[in-house]
Protein backbone atom coordinates (compact mmCIF):
# COMPACT_ATOMS: atom_id res chain seq x y z
CA UNK A 1 0.00 0.00 0.00
CA UNK A 2 1.19 3.63 -0.96
CA UNK A 3 -0.08 7.09 -0.50
CA UNK A 4 -0.42 9.17 -3.68
CA UNK A 5 -1.34 12.86 -4.51
CA UNK A 6 -3.14 12.73 -7.98
CA UNK A 7 -3.22 15.90 -9.82
CA UNK A 8 -5.47 16.78 -12.84
CA UNK A 9 -5.41 19.60 -14.78
CA UNK A 10 -7.53 21.77 -16.89
CA UNK A 11 -7.67 19.38 -19.98
CA UNK A 12 -7.87 16.92 -18.27
CA UNK A 13 -11.71 17.54 -16.34
CA UNK A 14 -12.58 19.90 -19.66
CA UNK A 15 -15.91 18.15 -19.39
CA UNK A 16 -18.29 15.58 -17.88
CA UNK A 17 -16.75 12.78 -20.11
CA UNK A 18 -13.02 13.64 -19.29
CA UNK A 19 -14.02 13.76 -15.22
CA UNK A 20 -15.57 10.48 -15.30
CA UNK A 21 -12.39 9.01 -17.05
CA UNK A 22 -10.29 10.66 -14.04
CA UNK A 23 -12.24 8.90 -11.14
CA UNK A 24 -11.37 5.85 -13.73
CA UNK A 25 -8.04 6.45 -12.88
CA UNK A 26 -8.79 7.26 -9.24
CA UNK A 27 -10.47 4.31 -8.80
CA UNK A 28 -7.85 2.44 -10.43
CA UNK A 29 -5.21 3.33 -7.02
CA UNK A 30 -7.80 2.99 -4.68
CA UNK A 31 -8.38 -0.57 -5.41
CA UNK A 32 -5.34 -1.52 -5.43
CA UNK A 33 -5.31 -0.67 -1.58
CA UNK A 34 -3.78 3.05 -1.91
CA UNK A 35 -4.65 5.91 0.17
CA UNK A 36 -5.26 8.63 -2.42
CA UNK A 37 -5.68 12.44 -2.52
CA UNK A 38 -6.56 14.15 -5.61
CA UNK A 39 -5.75 17.67 -6.29
CA UNK A 40 -7.61 19.13 -9.49
CA UNK A 41 -7.46 22.48 -11.86
CA UNK A 42 -10.16 24.22 -13.03
CA UNK A 43 -12.16 22.97 -16.09
CA UNK A 44 -10.13 23.90 -19.33
CA UNK A 45 -10.93 27.53 -20.33
CA UNK A 46 -12.85 28.50 -17.15
CA UNK A 47 -10.54 30.30 -15.40
CA UNK A 48 -9.99 32.47 -18.37
CA UNK A 49 -13.50 33.31 -18.48
CA UNK A 50 -13.45 34.36 -14.61
CA UNK A 51 -10.66 36.56 -15.35
CA UNK A 52 -12.53 38.11 -18.41
CA UNK A 53 -15.74 38.65 -16.23
CA UNK A 54 -13.31 39.90 -13.46
CA UNK A 55 -12.05 42.36 -16.02
CA UNK A 56 -15.16 43.41 -17.45
CA UNK A 57 -16.50 45.13 -14.27
CA UNK A 58 -15.80 49.07 -13.17
CA UNK A 59 -11.98 49.31 -11.75
CA UNK A 60 -11.75 51.09 -8.71
CA UNK A 61 -9.70 54.03 -8.79
CA UNK A 62 -6.74 54.77 -6.27
CA UNK A 63 -3.04 55.56 -6.34
CA UNK A 64 -1.31 55.26 -9.82
CA UNK A 65 -3.32 53.91 -11.61
CA UNK A 66 -7.35 51.71 -11.47
CA UNK A 67 -7.30 48.55 -9.97
CA UNK A 68 -9.33 45.66 -8.68
CA UNK A 69 -9.84 44.14 -5.07
CA UNK A 70 -7.60 41.62 -5.08
CA UNK A 71 -9.02 39.72 -2.56
CA UNK A 72 -12.41 40.17 -4.50
CA UNK A 73 -10.29 38.36 -7.91
CA UNK A 74 -9.15 35.37 -5.68
CA UNK A 75 -12.81 34.70 -4.59
CA UNK A 76 -14.32 35.19 -8.27
CA UNK A 77 -11.33 33.13 -10.34
CA UNK A 78 -11.09 29.95 -7.43
CA UNK A 79 -14.65 28.89 -7.78
CA UNK A 80 -13.33 27.38 -11.18
CA UNK A 81 -11.73 25.07 -9.17
CA UNK A 82 -14.58 24.01 -6.80
CA UNK A 83 -16.55 23.08 -9.20
CA UNK A 84 -14.36 20.62 -10.67
CA UNK A 85 -13.79 19.14 -6.97
CA UNK A 86 -17.25 18.47 -6.52
CA UNK A 87 -18.17 17.18 -10.16
CA UNK A 88 -15.51 14.63 -9.66
CA UNK A 89 -16.51 13.91 -6.22
CA UNK A 90 -20.08 13.05 -7.42
CA UNK A 91 -18.68 11.00 -10.60
CA UNK A 92 -16.36 9.04 -7.74
CA UNK A 93 -19.03 8.60 -5.37
CA UNK A 94 -21.22 7.12 -8.19
CA UNK A 95 -18.78 4.10 -9.37
CA UNK A 96 -18.26 3.21 -5.49
CA UNK A 97 -15.79 5.75 -4.45
CA UNK A 98 -16.08 6.97 -0.94
CA UNK A 99 -14.91 10.39 -1.77
CA UNK A 100 -15.68 14.34 -0.70
CA UNK A 101 -14.55 17.48 -2.14
CA UNK A 102 -12.71 20.02 0.10
CA UNK A 103 -11.61 23.64 -0.79
CA UNK A 104 -7.97 24.85 -0.23
CA UNK A 105 -9.31 26.78 3.24
CA UNK A 106 -10.85 24.24 4.54
CA UNK A 107 -7.91 21.96 4.76
CA UNK A 108 -6.46 24.07 5.34
CA UNK A 109 -4.01 24.71 2.95
CA UNK A 110 -2.20 28.47 4.78
CA UNK A 111 -0.82 31.19 2.24
CA UNK A 112 0.82 34.61 3.03
CA UNK A 113 -1.08 37.44 1.73
CA UNK A 114 -0.28 38.02 -1.67
CA UNK A 115 -3.58 37.60 -3.07
CA UNK A 116 -3.33 36.61 -6.90
CA UNK A 117 0.10 35.13 -6.65
CA UNK A 118 -0.04 34.02 -3.21
CA UNK A 119 2.78 31.42 -1.92
CA UNK A 120 1.79 28.46 0.46
CA UNK A 121 3.48 28.85 4.13
CA UNK A 122 1.85 25.78 5.74
CA UNK A 123 -0.37 23.06 5.60
CA UNK A 124 -0.73 20.42 8.49
CA UNK A 125 -1.13 16.82 6.80
CA UNK A 126 -3.38 15.65 9.63
CA UNK A 127 -6.33 16.51 8.17
CA UNK A 128 -5.93 14.65 5.19
CA UNK A 129 -4.02 11.79 6.66
CA UNK A 130 -7.21 10.75 8.86
CA UNK A 131 -9.64 10.69 5.81
CA UNK A 132 -7.10 8.65 4.51
CA UNK A 133 -7.87 6.13 7.63
CA UNK A 134 -10.80 6.34 7.34
CA UNK A 135 -10.85 4.99 3.85
CA UNK A 136 -11.86 8.36 2.07
CA UNK A 137 -10.45 10.03 -0.93
CA UNK A 138 -9.97 13.68 -0.47
CA UNK A 139 -10.59 15.75 -3.78
CA UNK A 140 -8.99 18.96 -3.23
CA UNK A 141 -9.37 22.11 -5.06
CA UNK A 142 -6.12 23.40 -6.07
CA UNK A 143 -4.91 26.60 -6.88
CA UNK A 144 -5.81 27.96 -3.45
CA UNK A 145 -5.65 28.40 0.17
CA UNK A 146 -6.29 31.05 2.77
CA UNK A 147 -4.25 34.28 3.84
CA UNK A 148 -3.78 35.86 7.04
CA UNK A 149 -6.37 37.63 6.67
CA UNK A 150 -8.92 35.17 6.59
CA UNK A 151 -9.92 35.56 2.94
CA UNK A 152 -9.21 32.63 0.05
CA UNK A 153 -5.83 33.23 -1.67
CA UNK A 154 -5.06 32.13 -4.97
CA UNK A 155 -1.73 31.11 -6.03
CA UNK A 156 -1.57 32.61 -9.82
CA UNK A 157 -1.59 30.49 -12.72
CA UNK A 158 -0.50 27.06 -12.81
CA UNK A 159 -0.65 26.90 -9.23
CA UNK A 160 -2.58 23.54 -9.05
CA UNK A 161 0.51 21.82 -9.61
CA UNK A 162 1.75 23.87 -6.65
CA UNK A 163 -1.07 23.09 -4.59
CA UNK A 164 -0.03 18.62 -5.10
CA UNK A 165 3.45 18.57 -4.27
CA UNK A 166 3.03 20.86 -1.02
CA UNK A 167 0.07 18.55 -0.15
CA UNK A 168 2.07 15.55 -1.55
CA UNK A 169 4.89 16.70 1.12
CA UNK A 170 2.73 17.51 3.99
CA UNK A 171 1.40 13.88 4.30
CA UNK A 172 4.67 12.53 2.99
CA UNK A 173 3.69 10.87 -0.06
CA UNK A 174 5.39 8.06 -1.62
CA UNK A 175 4.66 9.88 -4.99
CA UNK A 176 3.11 12.35 -6.91
CA UNK A 177 1.30 11.75 -9.90
CA UNK A 178 0.89 15.15 -12.17
CA UNK A 179 -1.77 14.31 -15.06
CA UNK A 180 -1.96 16.52 -18.30
CA UNK A 181 -2.14 15.86 -21.47
CA UNK A 182 1.30 14.77 -22.28
CA UNK A 183 2.74 11.62 -21.47
CA UNK A 184 5.74 12.79 -20.26
CA UNK A 185 8.48 14.87 -20.42
CA UNK A 186 10.40 15.19 -23.96
CA UNK A 187 13.75 15.50 -24.59
CA UNK A 188 12.62 18.90 -26.74
CA UNK A 189 8.91 19.85 -27.90
CA UNK A 190 8.10 17.08 -30.24
CA UNK A 191 5.74 19.85 -31.80
CA UNK A 192 9.14 21.08 -33.16
CA UNK A 193 11.06 17.88 -33.39
CA UNK A 194 8.97 14.93 -33.83
CA UNK A 195 12.19 12.88 -33.15
CA UNK A 196 11.99 14.11 -29.47
CA UNK A 197 11.80 10.70 -27.26
CA UNK A 198 9.84 10.78 -23.40
CA UNK A 199 12.43 10.64 -21.02
CA UNK A 200 12.33 8.10 -18.17
CA UNK A 201 13.71 9.72 -15.63
CA UNK A 202 15.20 13.44 -15.15
CA UNK A 203 16.28 15.27 -12.11
CA UNK A 204 14.57 17.75 -10.13
CA UNK A 205 16.95 20.37 -11.12
CA UNK A 206 17.48 19.50 -14.85
CA UNK A 207 13.38 19.89 -14.63
CA UNK A 208 13.48 23.11 -12.80
CA UNK A 209 15.98 24.52 -15.75
CA UNK A 210 13.71 22.78 -18.38
CA UNK A 211 10.35 24.39 -16.89
CA UNK A 212 11.75 27.88 -16.27
CA UNK A 213 13.33 28.37 -19.49
CA UNK A 214 10.42 27.54 -21.58
CA UNK A 215 8.94 24.29 -21.16
CA UNK A 216 5.57 24.00 -20.35
CA UNK A 217 4.82 21.06 -18.48
CA UNK A 218 4.98 21.72 -15.18
CA UNK A 219 4.82 25.12 -13.07
CA UNK A 220 8.27 26.31 -11.66
CA UNK A 221 7.30 26.47 -8.32
CA UNK A 222 5.95 23.08 -8.21
CA UNK A 223 9.21 21.95 -9.66
CA UNK A 224 10.91 23.51 -6.79
CA UNK A 225 8.78 22.70 -4.04
CA UNK A 226 9.60 18.83 -5.46
CA UNK A 227 13.39 19.39 -4.77
CA UNK A 228 12.96 20.95 -1.35
CA UNK A 229 10.82 18.10 -0.13
CA UNK A 230 12.45 15.60 -2.28
CA UNK A 231 8.93 14.61 -3.55
CA UNK A 232 8.92 11.81 -5.98
CA UNK A 233 6.79 13.06 -9.20
CA UNK A 234 5.87 11.25 -12.09
CA UNK A 235 4.31 13.08 -15.15
CA UNK A 236 2.00 11.04 -16.79
CA UNK A 237 -1.59 11.50 -19.49
CA UNK A 238 -4.60 11.69 -18.22
CA UNK A 239 -5.51 10.07 -21.92
CA UNK A 240 -3.90 6.24 -21.38
CA UNK A 241 -6.55 3.89 -20.71
CA UNK A 242 -6.99 3.94 -16.89
CA UNK A 243 -6.93 0.31 -17.35
CA UNK A 244 -4.22 -0.80 -19.37
CA UNK A 245 -1.72 -2.98 -18.30
CA UNK A 246 1.14 -1.12 -16.40
CA UNK A 247 -0.73 1.87 -16.12
CA UNK A 248 -1.09 0.73 -11.80
CA UNK A 249 2.73 0.15 -11.34
CA UNK A 250 3.33 1.36 -7.82
CA UNK A 251 7.34 1.82 -8.73
CA UNK A 252 7.62 3.04 -12.15
CA UNK A 253 4.29 3.93 -13.74
CA UNK A 254 4.29 5.05 -17.31
CA UNK A 255 5.03 8.61 -17.90
CA UNK A 256 8.18 10.38 -16.36
CA UNK A 257 10.20 10.43 -13.16
CA UNK A 258 11.41 13.70 -11.51
CA UNK A 259 14.06 12.83 -9.06
CA UNK A 260 16.98 13.32 -7.36
CA UNK A 261 19.61 13.18 -9.46
CA UNK A 262 20.89 10.01 -6.87
CA UNK A 263 17.99 7.88 -8.55
CA UNK A 264 19.50 8.25 -12.10
CA UNK A 265 22.20 5.73 -12.51
CA UNK A 266 22.60 6.53 -16.46
CA UNK A 267 23.23 10.48 -16.39
CA UNK A 268 23.29 11.79 -19.89
CA UNK A 269 25.14 14.59 -20.60
CA UNK A 270 23.03 16.64 -22.32
CA UNK A 271 19.13 16.10 -21.41
CA UNK A 272 16.92 18.13 -23.41
CA UNK A 273 16.94 21.72 -25.21
CA UNK A 274 14.13 23.81 -24.05
CA UNK A 275 13.09 27.25 -25.83
CA UNK A 276 11.50 30.40 -25.24
CA UNK A 277 10.16 32.75 -27.77
CA UNK A 278 9.17 35.97 -27.31
CA UNK A 279 12.15 37.68 -25.71
CA UNK A 280 13.67 41.23 -26.41
CA UNK A 281 17.42 42.29 -25.82
CA UNK A 282 18.02 45.85 -24.33
CA UNK A 283 21.63 47.28 -24.55
CA UNK A 284 22.55 50.27 -22.72
CA UNK A 285 25.62 51.92 -24.31
CA UNK A 286 28.16 53.94 -22.27
CA UNK A 287 27.40 53.19 -19.24
CA UNK A 288 29.72 54.86 -16.52
CA UNK A 289 31.90 51.92 -14.95
CA UNK A 290 31.46 52.54 -11.19
CA UNK A 291 30.37 51.09 -7.77
CA UNK A 292 26.10 51.18 -8.09
CA UNK A 293 25.33 51.21 -11.62
CA UNK A 294 24.05 47.56 -11.82
CA UNK A 295 21.80 48.11 -9.13
CA UNK A 296 20.58 51.42 -10.19
CA UNK A 297 19.56 49.66 -13.82
CA UNK A 298 17.70 46.86 -12.38
CA UNK A 299 16.35 47.40 -8.96
CA UNK A 300 13.67 49.75 -10.70
CA UNK A 301 13.06 46.83 -12.97
CA UNK A 302 12.59 44.46 -10.52
CA UNK A 303 10.51 46.91 -8.48
CA UNK A 304 8.65 47.51 -11.90
CA UNK A 305 7.72 43.24 -11.67
CA UNK A 306 9.77 43.32 -15.04
CA UNK A 307 11.93 39.94 -15.00
CA UNK A 308 15.34 40.62 -16.28
CA UNK A 309 17.29 37.24 -17.72
CA UNK A 310 20.09 37.14 -19.44
CA UNK A 311 23.02 39.58 -18.82
CA UNK A 312 25.80 40.73 -20.72
CA UNK A 313 28.77 43.36 -19.42
CA UNK A 314 31.70 44.80 -21.76
CA UNK A 315 33.91 46.79 -20.26
CA UNK A 316 35.84 49.48 -22.50
CA UNK A 317 39.29 49.17 -22.26
CA UNK A 318 40.18 52.16 -19.90
CA UNK A 319 37.53 50.58 -17.73
CA UNK A 320 35.45 54.21 -17.53
CA UNK A 321 32.79 53.00 -19.54
CA UNK A 322 30.66 49.42 -20.23
CA UNK A 323 27.58 48.54 -22.39
CA UNK A 324 25.25 46.48 -20.74
CA UNK A 325 22.89 44.09 -22.59
CA UNK A 326 20.14 42.36 -21.26
CA UNK A 327 16.69 40.68 -21.87
CA UNK A 328 13.09 41.18 -20.60
CA UNK A 329 10.19 38.87 -22.18
CA UNK A 330 8.81 41.52 -25.34
CA UNK A 331 5.31 42.00 -23.48
CA UNK A 332 7.28 43.93 -20.96
CA UNK A 333 9.69 45.97 -23.43
CA UNK A 334 8.11 49.56 -23.43
CA UNK A 335 7.19 49.34 -19.48
CA UNK A 336 11.46 48.54 -18.99
CA UNK A 337 12.36 51.88 -21.73
CA UNK A 338 10.42 53.92 -19.37
CA UNK A 339 11.70 53.12 -16.25
CA UNK A 340 15.04 53.22 -17.85
CA UNK A 341 14.20 56.24 -19.40
CA UNK A 342 13.33 57.75 -15.86
CA UNK A 343 16.32 56.68 -14.55
CA UNK A 344 18.89 57.52 -17.32
CA UNK A 345 20.34 60.75 -15.32
CA UNK A 346 20.86 58.79 -12.38
CA UNK A 347 22.44 55.70 -13.49
CA UNK A 348 24.29 58.08 -16.98
CA UNK A 349 24.60 56.09 -20.17
CA UNK A 350 23.71 57.51 -23.88
CA UNK A 351 22.16 55.39 -25.69
CA UNK A 352 19.34 52.63 -24.77
CA UNK A 353 18.65 50.28 -28.00
CA UNK A 354 16.14 47.75 -28.24
CA UNK A 355 15.48 44.37 -30.48
CA UNK A 356 12.01 42.47 -30.27
CA UNK A 357 11.10 39.05 -31.41
CA UNK A 358 14.52 37.28 -30.01
CA UNK A 359 14.30 33.64 -28.60
CA UNK A 360 16.01 31.84 -25.72
CA UNK A 361 17.34 28.55 -27.06
CA UNK A 362 18.59 26.35 -23.63
CA UNK A 363 20.59 23.03 -23.77
CA UNK A 364 20.27 21.43 -20.06
CA UNK A 365 22.13 18.01 -18.47
CA UNK A 366 23.67 17.21 -14.89
CA UNK A 367 26.60 15.42 -17.22
CA UNK A 368 27.51 19.23 -18.36
CA UNK A 369 29.46 19.17 -14.63
CA UNK A 370 31.92 16.46 -15.64
CA UNK A 371 32.07 17.12 -19.36
CA UNK A 372 34.16 19.81 -21.31
CA UNK A 373 33.42 21.03 -25.09
CA UNK A 374 29.64 21.17 -24.60
CA UNK A 375 29.42 25.05 -25.16
CA UNK A 376 31.81 24.54 -28.48
CA UNK A 377 29.56 22.11 -29.86
CA UNK A 378 26.52 23.95 -29.71
CA UNK A 379 28.43 27.05 -30.98
CA UNK A 380 30.16 25.11 -33.87
CA UNK A 381 26.50 23.38 -35.10
CA UNK A 382 24.66 26.94 -35.10
CA UNK A 383 27.39 28.32 -37.40
CA UNK A 384 27.16 25.61 -39.21
CA UNK A 385 23.27 26.69 -40.17
CA UNK A 386 24.28 30.22 -40.11
CA UNK A 387 22.43 31.15 -36.85
CA UNK A 388 23.89 34.15 -35.59
CA UNK A 389 24.26 34.07 -31.09
CA UNK A 390 23.58 37.55 -29.75
CA UNK A 391 24.30 36.66 -26.27
CA UNK A 392 25.40 33.66 -24.33
CA UNK A 393 24.85 32.87 -20.10
CA UNK A 394 25.90 29.44 -18.35
CA UNK A 395 24.88 27.50 -15.58
CA UNK A 396 27.13 24.23 -14.29
CA UNK A 397 23.49 22.31 -15.92
CA UNK A 398 22.46 24.51 -18.71
CA UNK A 399 23.96 27.34 -21.48
CA UNK A 400 21.47 29.72 -22.61
CA UNK A 401 21.89 31.04 -26.34
CA UNK A 402 20.08 34.06 -27.21
CA UNK A 403 19.13 34.04 -31.16
CA UNK A 404 16.89 35.95 -33.50
CA UNK A 405 13.47 34.36 -33.05
CA UNK A 406 13.04 33.11 -37.04
CA UNK A 407 16.18 31.06 -36.17
CA UNK A 408 14.32 29.43 -33.26
CA UNK A 409 13.08 25.79 -34.91
CA UNK A 410 16.46 25.25 -36.82
CA UNK A 411 18.56 25.54 -33.75
CA UNK A 412 16.26 23.73 -31.53
CA UNK A 413 15.96 20.68 -33.95
CA UNK A 414 20.14 21.51 -35.00
CA UNK A 415 21.05 20.93 -31.05
CA UNK A 416 18.75 17.96 -30.16
CA UNK A 417 20.73 16.20 -33.13
CA UNK A 418 23.90 17.25 -32.21
CA UNK A 419 23.62 16.07 -28.93
CA UNK A 420 22.45 12.61 -30.14
CA UNK A 421 19.09 13.62 -28.35
CA UNK A 422 17.12 11.88 -31.35
CA UNK A 423 19.03 8.52 -30.82
CA UNK A 424 19.28 7.17 -27.56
Amino acid sequence: MARIVMKFGGTSVADLDRIHNVARHVKREVDAGHEVAVVVSAMSGKTNELVGWVQNMPKVSGGDAPFYDAREYDAIVASGEQVTSGLLAIALQSIGVNARSWQGWQIPIRTDNAHGAARITDIDGSFLIKRFGEGQVAVVAGFQGIGPDNRIATLGRGGSDTSAVAIAAAVKADRCDIYTDVDGVYTTDPRIEPKARRLAKISFEEMLEMASLGAKVLQVRSVELAMVHKVRTFVRSSFDDPDAPGMGDLLNPPGTLICDEDEIVEQQVVTGIAYAKDEAQISLRRVADRPGVAAGIFGPLAEGGINVDMIVQNISEDGSRTDMTFTVPSGDVAKALAILDKGRQTVGFDVVQHDDGMSKVSVIGIGMRSHAGVAATAFKALAEKGINIRAITTSEIKISILIDGPYTELAVRTLHSVYGLDKQ
